[in-house]
């Protein structure tokens, strides 16, 4: 049974934005369940690298090739290529996400829209590039990479909250578009993490202390903490859950 639930063979998944921190950890934990993995980033090169990786350690397939999830052309090339290598992609993980810290009364609008661009038109784009092919074969698995911040506010987050609070509700509209097709679509909404975007924080013992203080489990997440999710929601176990926001966060949004 657990074989049935959680057995990824046969299945393509793409993880934007896996070269590093969850998005490389996600890659690596649905590739061990089985699925050929593809990847994209602006830098090809670091792309290709965590491909290889991959590829070595579990025998999976993979294809991964520098790619903007801001710009629908690339991104409509990346898929017809990734597909034509690999097989058709049926697992869309959109990671690829950035933030930038500052009061929103001292945001510089460059840095609001690039924030938005990335955390929230690139999902939108990656997509509507693969959701009518799922729709098509009558399966598919589509996971936002939101975050807690996309359901609770912080200070100086003001750009990267309103793209993640958008996200979980691309999330609901296109679980209603689609319900009826067999493909799913659900939003992962991780806490803190120690991870590289977290790196400023996690230096700052006053400040990791502070997040501490707030998180009732009374730490940072690790990096293994994410796989389980992810899987679930990716594999064939979830298929009666669609249009949720899975709030990984050690307890901070409960309070």
């Amino acid at each position: 049974m657990i074989d049935r639930l959680f057995n990824l063979h046969g299945h393509t998944a793409w993880i934007t934005g896996a070269t590093r921190g969850l998005g490389k950890q996600m890659a690596r934990c649905l590739a061990a369940a089985g699925a050929n993995i593809v990847t994209n980033s602006r830098n090809g090169a670091e792309a290709e690298a965590v491909a290889r990786e991959i590829a070595l350690e579990f025998g999976v397939e993979t294809f991964a090739t520098a790619a903007d999830v801001t710009d629908e052309e690339s991104i409509a090339e990346f898929v017809s290529e990734a597909s034509k290598t690999v097989g058709p992609i049926d697992i869309l993980v959109n990671n690829a996400g950035v933030n930038f810290r500052r009061p929103t009364t001292e945001m510089p609008l460059a840095e609001w829209k690039r924030v938005l661009d990335i955390n929230l038109t690139g999902p939108f784009l990656c997509s509507k590039a693969v959701l009518p092919e799922m729709v098509a074969r009558g399966w598919g698995r589509v996971i936002h990479i939101s975050s807690m911040l996309g359901t609770v506010g912080l200070a100086e987050r003001g750009p990267y909250t309103a793209s993640k609070g958008g996200l979980v509700l691309l999330t609901k509209t296109q679980a209603l578009e689609v319900a009826h097709s067999g493909v799913t679509v659900n939003a992962l909404c991780p806490g803190p993490f120690r991870t590289e975007m977290n790196r400023a924080l996690l230096d700052d013992p006053v400040k990791y202390q502070e997040f501490c203080a707030r998180l009732p489990v009374g730490r940072w997440g690790e990096m293994e903490e994410i796989e389980g999710p992810i899987l679930f929601l990716a594999s064939p176990s979830s298929s009666f859950v669609t249009g949720v926001c899975l709030v990984v966060d050690g307890g901070w949004t409960a309070q």
